[in-house]
C-alpha cells in the first residue's frame, strides 16, 4: 500500500471540528502529547479532537465484528467513548474515500456499534443512530443508590441546580435553565464536568425547552471545554426532554453551531441527522513532527 499523501483530513459538524488521522500514518496509538499537539489552535492544525481510524473490530476488542472501528480523542489528549459529530465527520471520511462498502454500514467506538447513513452523494449529509440514550446511575454512572437520575438538584456556586443525567455511551448531565448562554456553560460547565457525582467526569448541558419539538442547548464538553455543538449532547438533551414528557420525537437541537434533529423511539433508541463540511487535508511539518520525536510509519528504517 502506497503511504498516504496526507497526514491529516479535517471537517467539522456545525462548528465542532475533528482530524481524522489514518492509522498508516502513525500507526494504531497516539500519544496524548501529539494529541495535544494536533488540537492546538495556535501551535498545530487546531481541532476539537482528532479521529484515529479506520481500524479493524478487534482494536476494540470486538470479535467478528463487520465494519471499521473508531477510536476518538479529547484536545486534552484524554480517550473518549463517543462523538455525534465525530462519527457523522468519520463517516464522511470513509465514504469519500471509498471505505464505505455501501450507504449503510457499521462503526465500532468504545461507546458502543453505531450504524450511518449516508443521504446524499457527497456525504455531507448523514444519519446515525447512535444507540439507546439511558437514565440509570449504574450505567452513566453516577455515584449514590441506583437510580433514574432526573430531576435531582444540587447546590453549586451558591444556588442550586435542576439535573438530569444520561448516557449514549458517554455520560451526560444535562441542566434546566431559564437562558442557556455560553457564559453560563463556561462557569458552571467545568465545575459539573468534574463533580464527584460524576466518577468519570461529564459532558454538561444547560437546556431551554422551546416547544413540543424543539430545545435549545450550550455545551460544555468533557475535555474539550466549551462546544458550539455536539451529538451526544444532541441526543442526551432531547432524550431527557422527552422523558420529562416535556417534548415528544422528533426533537430539533437548536446549538450556537446550528441544528441537529433527533428521532427517539419509544425505547430511547436515538438517530441523529445533520451535516457535516469539509475543510482540509494537510501534511505536517517536519519540524512540527521534531519537536515530538515523532516519524510517519513509512519513514521509519
Amino acid at each position: 500500500m502506497n503511504p498516504p499523501t496526507f497526514d491529516y483530513f479535517k471537517y467539522h459538524g456545525l462548528g465542532n471540528d475533528y482530524l481524522v488521522i489514518p492509522p498508516a500514518v502513525f500507526g494504531p496509538e497516539l500519544s496524548p502529547e501529539l494529541v495535544r499537539a494536533l488540537c492546538d489552535r495556535h501551535r498545530g492544525p487546531g481541532s476539537d479532537g482528532v479521529l484515529l481510524g479506520p481500524l479493524p473490530p478487534e482494536a476494540l476488542g470486538v470479535s467478528g465484528g463487520r465494519g471499521p472501528a473508531l477510536r476518538i480523542f479529547n484536545p486534552d489528549g484524554s480517550e473518549g467513548e463517543k462523538s455525534g459529530n465525530g462519527l457523522r465527520i468519520f463517516a464522511r471520511y470513509l465514504w469519500e474515500h471509498g471505505l464505505a462498502p455501501e450507504r449503510n454500514f457499521s462503526i465500532h467506538t468504545k461507546g458502543g456499534t453505531v450504524q450511518a447513513r449516508v443521504l446524499n452523494a457527497q456525504g455531507s449529509r448523514i444519519a446515525m443512530s447512535m444507540g439507546p440514550v439511558r437514565f440509570h446511575s449504574t450505567v452513566i454512572p453516577v455515584t449514590g443508590a441506583p437510580r433514574e437520575v432526573l430531576g435531582e438538584t444540587l447546590h453549586i456556586a451558591g444556588r442550586d441546580w435542576l439535573l438530569n443525567a444520561a448516557t449514549v455511551g458517554n455520560p451526560h448531565c444535562v441542566v434546566q435553565v431559564e437562558e442557556p448562554t455560553e457564559a453560563l456553560a463556561r462557569e458552571i460547565g467545568p465545575l459539573l464536568e468534574r463533580h464527584p457525582w460524576f466518577p468519570n467526569r461529564t459532558n454538561v448541558q444547560f437546556l431551554k425547552v422551546l416547544d413540543s419539538h424543539a430545545i435549545r442547548i450550550e455545551i460544555w464538553e468533557r475535555g474539550a471545554g466549551y462546544t458550539q455543538a455536539s451529538g451526544t449532547s444532541s441526543c442526551a438533551s432531547a432524550a431527557v426532554a422527552c422523558r420529562l414528557g416535556l417534548c415528544r420525537s422528533p426533537v430539533t437541537v437548536h446549538m450556537p453551531g446550528g441544528m441537529l434533529e433527533i428521532r427517539l423511539d419509544q425505547e430511547f433508541q436515538a438517530e441523529m441527522e445533520g451535516e457535516v463540511r469539509a475543510v482540509a487535508a494537510g501534511r505536517l511539518a517536519g519540524e512540527f513532527l521534531e519537536l515530538l520525536n515523532l516519524r510517519r510509519r513509512n519513514e521509519i528504517p
